[in-house]
């Protein structure tokens, strides 16, 4: 099993003794002077992507409520409880063996990962949601298999076809683990989630033409002091995070904060989908584990069951 993330106050107390003693800490270098951000990072957490409406005027937990928000979600969450239905346990899926969600808040022990806006909450537009729930359903029922189900695999998600994660880099239930590789020119990402690899080049050349796009866009990175700048567009826009589509640009930053945090923080800019630009951030741990192979429809009849069961849906009339 892998190791998780350290409690806040641990490294609240860490940081705080360093600044009492007057010593900034200062990134090691790589041997071309880049500021590094190698290894393997765990970026799992319990902080949720938005607010709970519980938590709704309050960004930042206390000590206290964190360590009790951590106890209700780690129990609400267990895949291994049994309760509630066939329904709940289709949705569990795998048991808590798999499950890779880490076992605490973010070190900064925020209530959410959006920080704007201020009330954590991403800022949809509702009439976008509405034109492609309303394309989707058109291009579903359309199909030569009525709308009973997927009528073939591009009718389901991304993440469910095994191709793309999607950016930016927030944690799921598993499989929460990245490693950075850094060469003269270059910074390279391997997302342990469906085994994506980004290849961000450090110059001041401008993005690939439009026409040219993505699952992961196309990235171009460059440092601003000790954090890493990375500026993606250029997306397919085919189940993109959060509803976002092919106008995303995104802007990701990542600053060492000490031995072994990574400051990690986003911006979401897609007019088209979004009322407004909105941002989180987290912090990545670093792990002496490492990325393992993340095979995903390997072997198995996943897709193949999924297309059968709504074939069958469709024969009996449901």
């Amino acid at each position: 099993m892998r190791a998780r993330s350290l409690p806040a106050a641990f490294f609240c107390a860490l940081f705080a003794c360093a600044a009492a003693r007057g010593q900034a800490w200062k990134p090691p270098r790589t041997p071309d002077g880049q500021p590094d951000l190698q290894g393997t990072w765990d970026t799992s957490t319990l902080t949720p992507l938005e607010r709970p409406a519980e938590w709704a005027n309050k960004a930042f937990f206390t000590e206290q409520e964190a360590r009790e928000f951590e106890r209700k979600t780690l129990a609400q969450v267990n895949s291994d409880r049994r309760d509630g239905g066939p329904e709940a346990d289709l949705q569990r899926n795998y048991n808590e063996f798999w499950r890779d969600r880490g076992a605490h808040v973010t070190v900064n022990l925020r209530t959410s990962i959006v920080v704007d806006p201020p009330d954590g909450k991403i800022p949809f537009n509702p009439q976008a949601r509405l034109r492609r729930a309303a394309a989707n359903q058109s291009r579903t029922a359309g199909a030569e298999r009525g709308p009973a189900g997927p009528a073939g695999p591009e009718d389901l998600a991304l993440r469910i076809r095994c191709i793309s994660r999607d950016l930016p880099m927030i944690p799921s239930p598993n499989n929460n683990f990245l490693q950075i590789v850094q060469s003269a020119g270059f910074v390279a990402i391997d997302q342990e989630m469906m085994h994506e690899w980004r290849l961000i080049e450090l110059n001041a050349r401008p993005h690939a033409n439009p026409r040219i796009r993505g699952y992961m866009g196309d990235s171009r990175g460059r440092w601003d002091g000790d954090t890493l700048v990375i500026d993606t567009t250029n997306f397919i826009g085919v189940n993109n995070f959060y509803g976002a589509d092919e106008n995303m640009h995104l802007i990701e930053r990542l600053r060492r904060i000490g031995p072994d945090t990574i400051l990690y923080q986003f911006t979401v800019d897609d007019p088209t989908a979004f009322t407004r630009p909105w941002s989180g951030e987290m912090s990545f741990q670093k792990t002496a584990l490492r990325v393992v192979e993340y095979a995903c429809h390997e072997g198995n009849y996943t897709m193949t069951n999924i297309l059968a069961a709504a074939r069958a849906a469709e024969k009996n009339g449901k």
